[in-house]
């Protein structure tokens, strides 16, 4: 008799992917297998995942770890972060680290943060250990999540593409459970008798993301019936798609309009960026707007806290002049037209 439905899925997400870390990083002969990590907080998206690249790592000649990371926001983190560790190691990973990390406090918000502090510890994990990948347990709800995150910001089509399969750098991180739905990943823990951790701030109000799990989607799908969740994650794809062509045009178009004339020896020359208004005005507005929010984020401008009315207004400065002020950006970023050219450059005093 076979595995139970759920878990011959997600050990089938995982084959998948071990599949492609072991097409992008072919291991010559006498030398150590590749080393992939599961970045795991305890929670029944990521034990699945753990216990998935536990059985599937040994038949294709992988080895595999997992990190779990205390982010010590709450009470007790660090035992429980010991004891993801333990569970871990039981189901055979290794190695196994549990690190901690003390999360900034930033205007970007709670979330933000220890995101921001999470992947920072993953990567050095993965610097530190010589891994070749680390896998995530975001599934389809999750991506259905940060598709209406995404559609309430008003930030583009790229906003609206979600969670890529493959993200980072190199294409560190991996998501191989995007196709599959967060109930599946609960049930096979409990037909393998996985214990599992509900983390209390997923059902806390006070975080975007929970009110949209808990409250907006299934208002919405009450309104709209079923499948509101497989439509969002349908989505991601498809605006995935059209951002990536977008972006390679934006590319292209960006090195035509591009006019700088300043000397790298100069003082912030490495932090200005200058475009000619009349090539950009040339342009097709989903790839002008592209282009200014690249130059943006060249000359020090977050990308997190770039959002659409931002290159709006730069948008303005083309379509609209009216001999506007310089404009401030996030990062002490400002954009200003001067005469046919548009500047863009780290703010400093003048």
């Amino acid at each position: 008799m076979g595995p139970h439905p759920a878990v011959a899925a997600i050990r089938l997400a995982v084959r998948r992917a071990l599949h492609d870390v072991l097409t992008a990083h072919p291991a010559p002969a006498h030398c150590p297998a590749p080393l992939v990590l599961v970045a795991c907080s305890g929670g029944a998206d990521s034990m699945a995942l753990a216990s998935a690249l536990a059985f599937e790592a040994p038949r294709l000649g992988v080895r595999a770890g997992g990190v779990t990371v205390d982010h010590g926001l709450q009470d007790g983190s660090a035992e429980r972060a010991q004891d993801v560790a333990v569970r871990l190691t039981s189901l055979g990973l290794a190695p196994v680290e549990s690190v901690a990390v003390r999360v900034a406090r930033t205007a970007a918000g709670p979330e933000a943060d220890a995101r921001e502090a999470r992947y920072g510890a993953l990567d050095e994990a993965v610097e530190r250990l010589g891994a070749a990948a680390v896998l995530l347990g975001h599934t389809r709800d999750d991506q259905a999540e940060t598709v209406l995150l995404g559609l309430a910001r008003g930030s583009g089509t790229r906003s609206l593409s979600g969670m890529a399969a493959v993200s980072g750098a190199s294409g560190r991180y991996l998501r191989p459970f995007l196709s599959v739905d967060r109930q599946s990943t609960r049930k096979a823990c409990m037909v393998q008798s996985l214990p599992v951790w509900d983390d209390p701030h997923n059902a806390d109000p006070a975080y975007t993301r929970s009110r949209v799990r808990h409250e907006a989607l299934p208002t919405l799908e009450k309104a709209l019936g079923k499948g509101v969740v497989e439509a969002l994650a349908r989505t991601a794809q498809l605006s995935r798609d059209d951002a990536d062509a977008l972006d390679a045009w934006a590319a292209e178009a960006e090195r035509s309009v591009r006019t700088d004339e300043v000397r790298t020896d100069e003082p912030g020359a490495r932090e200005r960026v200058t475009l000619d208004t009349v090539g950009l005005y040339a342009l097709p507005p989903a790839v002008r707007r592209r282009v200014l929010r690249r130059a943006a984020i060249e000359a020090g401008a977050p990308a997190g806290s770039l959002f659409a009315r931002h290159i709006e207004e730069m948008d303005r400065l083309l379509t609209a002049w009216r001999g506007q002020r310089a404009l401030n950006l996030p990062g002490r970023v400002e954009a200003e037209r001067q005469g046919g050219r548009l500047v863009i450059r780290h703010g400093s005093p003048r």
